[in-house]
């Protein structure tokens, strides 16, 4: 498995043993072990979602191939239960932090996209019975807030699944961005909240949401525009009433289904408007992708450090992942492009076309990772 002892180069390189340490220090976790190190479980974790090994066992048979120290399955299962996800969780939003680059969009768009929802993981409630869900399930929730330009994760915050959602969100939200949200986030009192604190937002209404006193806005539309209307208004009933007027502009999606969503942006079209929302699809396809490809449903351990540690793990190795396909290729030629997931899958069987194969051993590739570039 060449390509797995490269991950780990490449793991190594932007998340050094010293800098596990110093996040297993701020986590007040002190790891006495030299051998099977907090640095060396981040190495499990990241292998185990590449690779999607199936439980701890198995992946302490296929550790040793895969470039890790073996390792009974119990000693495995032990050390993940043990060292707090916290440190998992702090060492994926640093490599977050050092992905800077930002790309510019074909749509003049005035601020960057940030896509909000949720998924869950359901297990058997007696697998987790820390965290209930729906009947005889247990479940927990991840809430990520995802960076329309480069489908890359700005910010996560893990719950179990009973969780709702529209709390959580204002964990995420942040100024430099425009908020895109469904339905589950639009309470009333919250739109109101964003809309004092000028955070900018799209966000979709239920659909027995009431529009008071709405007032046309001048508009211009196109003859292909699918914008129905676009108004002003205050939103509910006067039991409960936003206080503030919101921007509703209703347009048709592509199976000709009516949506209604409510903004703050009053400089954009209705058309952009729509177009926006339209982008959230792409947090629905960031989840699909890591669960059929990052072994994200099947959880190894039962406690909660075991369990979120094992799904950080999986996201830090996605981070990686897509870092090394957009620095490889920005430097190969068209001819052999290739689509992310083809990328993945002929980088894990040593089957990538000698360009970038060239490319990625190249002596100033891993410099071009996460070099800083202005927004330009």
């Amino acid at each position: 498995m060449k390509n797995s002892n490269r991950f780990l180069s490449f793991l190594q390189s932007l998340l050094s043993p010293e800098t596990v340490a110093q996040a297993a220090k701020n986590a007040g976790y002190e790891d006495t072990s030299r051998q099977f190190s907090v640095h060396w479980l981040l190495e499990f974790w990241t292998l185990s979602a590449v690779h999607r090994w199936k439980s701890y066992r198995s992946g302490a048979d296929l550790a040793q191939s895969a470039g890790l120290k073996s390792a009974h399955y119990s000693r495995i299962s032990t050390k993940a239960a043990e060292v707090p996800y916290s440190v998992l969780k702090e060492l994926f939003h640093r490599l977050v932090s050092q992905k800077n680059r930002r790309f510019r969009r074909q749509l003049a768009f005035p601020k960057e996209l940030l896509l909000l929802d949720s998924t869950t993981v359901t297990v058997g409630e007696t697998r987790l019975p820390w965290a209930p869900y729906h009947g005889k399930k247990a479940g927990i929730k991840l809430h990520v807030a995802l960076r329309e330009t480069q489908h890359v994760p700005e910010k996560v915050e893990e719950t179990t699944g009973s969780v709702h959602d529209g709390p959580i969100s204002e964990q995420l939200v942040h100024p430099d961005f425009i908020m895109i949200m469904d339905r589950a986030y639009g309470k009333l009192e919250r739109l109101d909240r964003l809309k004092t604190s000028k955070q900018s937002y799209v966000v979709r209404l239920r659909d027995n949401v009431n529009l008071h006193e709405p007032r046309s806005l001048r508009r211009h539309p196109s003859e292909a525009s699918n914008v129905i209307r676009d108004i002003s208004c205050q939103l509910g009933t006067p039991q409960n009433r936003s206080q503030e007027r919101h921007r509703v502009v209703m347009f048709k999606d592509y199976e000709g289904r009516e949506i209604r969503v409510a903004t703050d942006l009053m400089e954009v079209s209705g058309e952009q408007i729509a177009q926006m929302y339209k982008a959230r699809w792409e947090i629905e396809v960031f989840f699909r992708w890591i669960k059929q490809n990052l072994n994200v449903p099947t959880l190894f351990g039962t406690t909660e450090n075991a369990v979120y540690g094992q799904l950080y793990g999986a996201l830090i190795a996605y981070v990686i992942l897509k870092s090394l396909f957009e620095s490889a290729k920005m430097n190969v030629p068209k001819h052999v492009q290739l689509s992310f997931i083809r990328f993945f899958r002929l980088f894990l069987t040593e089957q990538l076309p000698v360009e970038w194969r060239l490319v990625m051993q190249h002596e100033h590739f891993l410099s071009s990772v996460f070099q800083q570039n202005k927004f330009t």
